[in-house]
């Protein structure tokens, strides 16, 4: 039987966190905060927001083409597929303070709110050609959030 090659497997699935019975997703995305908080301890607050920024566009582009690679073993845009999530959070986690444990929790319910919700547009970026259509929605959904954390950031 045939595999999909290992470190698409392991990137697709967030290191494993796609595998969770009951809500993938949000275990993918609380997986990528808790790495982000463990950066946090040791970074800077100007390092932590370009650190977070290379990370974003590194597993978007590895996301990508690694989805690419599993989807012909698993199907389009399966459940266990998480690194989009990953990614989708780690965009208003970029303009989060270590610390600022309101606007943390706010990056992971709000990007989950837009991900499981996908309002205005999201759901159409899923009609992208693989494994870009799969990331793009939840990109889009971390913009969404981005947009409303930076906004809570300036009236608060």
């Amino acid at each position: 039987m045939k595999r999909p090659p290992l470190f698409a497997h392991i990137l697709t699935t967030g290191f494993g966190s796609g595998y969770c019975p009951l809500a993938p997703g949000t275990a993918g995305a609380v997986l990528a905060v808790l790495l982000w908080l463990l950066a946090s301890l040791w970074l800077s607050p100007a390092v932590l927001f370009y650190t977070t920024l290379a990370v974003i566009l590194l597993f978007t582009v590895l996301g990508i083409v690694c989805t690419n690679q599993v989807t012909p073993f698993w199907g389009e845009d399966p459940r266990r597929v998480v690194v989009d999530e990953m990614v989708g959070v780690w965009i208003p986690l970029a303009v989060v303070n270590p610390g600022e444990w309101l606007y943390i929790i706010a990056s992971l319910v709000l990007f989950r709110f837009f991900d499981i919700v996908k309002p205005l547009g999201v759901r159409k970026m899923e009609n992208l050609p693989g494994g870009i259509g799969v990331m793009a929605d939840d990109i889009l959904a971390g913009i969404y959030s981005l947009v409303i954390i930076l906004i809570a950031k300036c009236v608060l």
